[in-house]
């Protein structure tokens, strides 16, 4: 989400009594009107399906669910169907090792060496702290040789965070540990071995027992593979992700990313030169971004979260300690994200898998919250989808603050 939003201003100043209410209430549904219209428009130009739900702390959240006519032949897309999290998932590992420095166990400044012997190439000068910030130098494993068919779904592997860490790159160009930001599922695969360890429990079952299970998130899960049908809520329907096909995704990247030519997504054609991503294993990505989830969901976390719900006001400000991330919007804390827009400053984080793309945000009180799902990751990177997405974005952030945009 880019930082450079359109300039917004404060709606129904002024107002009082009985007259405000019926103000507030208009701007509500010509606010919800507004972000429908934006919502199919960025379905259409190529984000597929979008899901929207704004929820400004008065009980009344607008729930907006569109697509791009085609895709209603395989999925009817709703506003409260799971879908996959992606790197939203590192706000919940950051939060349970901030748990876990609060109750003594873990240290921010301890090494990676003294958790994981061995592991982590140069782990005896990189902190946990440097882990959850993304300063520890690690590059990643993304693209690699080794994992991009397992990250494309042509080459089903089940893989362990040890062998991610182990064909895990330095940074290019390289940085000492504590130096610059650049951000790495790496370093979370780390943080997950480390919560293991220092608690004896597994990752799955410290999320079910601190997180989802205390805020009744019954729709949300630390995928394990590619089945959907999982949690204690199986059955629900979830959301349909697609990529562009091996051609398209190479003219998309090109300038950024040099694909190997035919390299492309595993799934059945669909129209419009796009693939059906939604079988693709995701588990390998677990504590960086293994999360199912739903809109509602995942904004009852992260306003339990930034409302001082989830950890003690120490560990909650050492998350909010920035390190400078303009690439993200604004700064980069111990697994949330701070973005400054023109309406005002969010924090919260993004997320990116294979068919799935997700922006949550709450305002600094966690009184507000707005969540954008989009059912492709790599499609709205081309110039109109990109375009009609972050102008979804932005009102739908804008409407959560209470603004509108000019």
């Amino acid at each position: 989400m880019s930082a450079l939003l359109m300039g917004c201003s404060d709606s129904g100043s002024g107002a009082s009594g009985s007259g405000a209410a019926k103000a507030s209430a208009g701007q509500a549904t010509a606010a919800g009107k507004k972000l429908a219209a934006l919502a199919q428009k960025a379905a259409d130009q190529g984000s597929l399906g979008v899901i929207v739900r704004v929820d400004t702390g008065d009980g009344k959240p607008v729930e907006i669910a569109k697509q791009a006519a085609w895709t209603k032949d395989d999925h009817r897309i709703a506003a409260d169907d799971r879908f996959r999290v992606g790197s939203n998932t590192k706000t919940v590992t950051a939060t349970l090792v901030l748990q876990q420095v609060a109750a003594g166990k873990i240290g921010l400044d301890d090494t990676v060496e003294k958790w994981l012997p061995g592991v982590v190439q140069g782990g005896a000068d990189i902190t946990v702290r440097m882990l959850l910030n993304h300063t520890s130098g690690l590059g990643d494993f993304l693209l690699t040789p080794e994992f991009l068919p397992s990250l494309t779904g042509q080459e089903k592997r089940t893989w362990t965070p040890r062998e991610l860490l182990a064909i895990t790159p330095e940074q290019d160009p390289p940085a000492e540990p504590g130096e610059t930001y650049s951000y790495s599922n790496a370093n979370y695969e780390a943080l997950g071995l480390i919560l293991e360890k220092a608690t004896g429990s597994g990752l799955a079952e410290l999320i079910e027992d601190k997180i989802t299970g205390p805020l009744k998130m019954k729709d949300s899960f630390l995928a394990t593979d590619a089945d959907w049908d999982t949690g204690k809520n199986s059955g629900k329907q979830h959301v349909t992700g697609y990529e562009p096909d091996a051609a398209r995704l190479k003219e998309i990247l090109s300038g950024t990313v040099d694909l190997p030519d035919g390299v492309g997504f595993a799934g059945a054609e669909r129209p419009g030169d796009n693939v059906d991503t939604s079988a693709i294993d995701p588990s390998w990505s677990w504590a960086a971004g293994g999360m199912v989830s739903t809109a509602r969901d995942w904004q009852t976390f992260l306003t339990a979260l930034n409302s001082g719900e989830l950890l003690p006001e120490a560990q909650l400000k050492q998350m909010r300690t920035t390190v400078d991330a303009p690439e993200e919007g604004g700064g980069y804390g111990l697994g949330l994200m701070r973005v400054d827009t023109a309406c005002g400053t969010v924090w919260g984080h993004t997320g990116g898998l294979p068919g799935y793309s997700s922006e949550i945000y709450t305002d600094a009180s966690g009184t507000r919250s707005v969540a954008v799902f989009t059912s492709t990751n790599f499609g709205i990177k081309e110039k109109a989808a990109a375009t009609a997405n972050k102008a979804l974005v932005d009102a739908a952030t804008c409407t959560m603050l209470g603004k509108q945009m000019k």
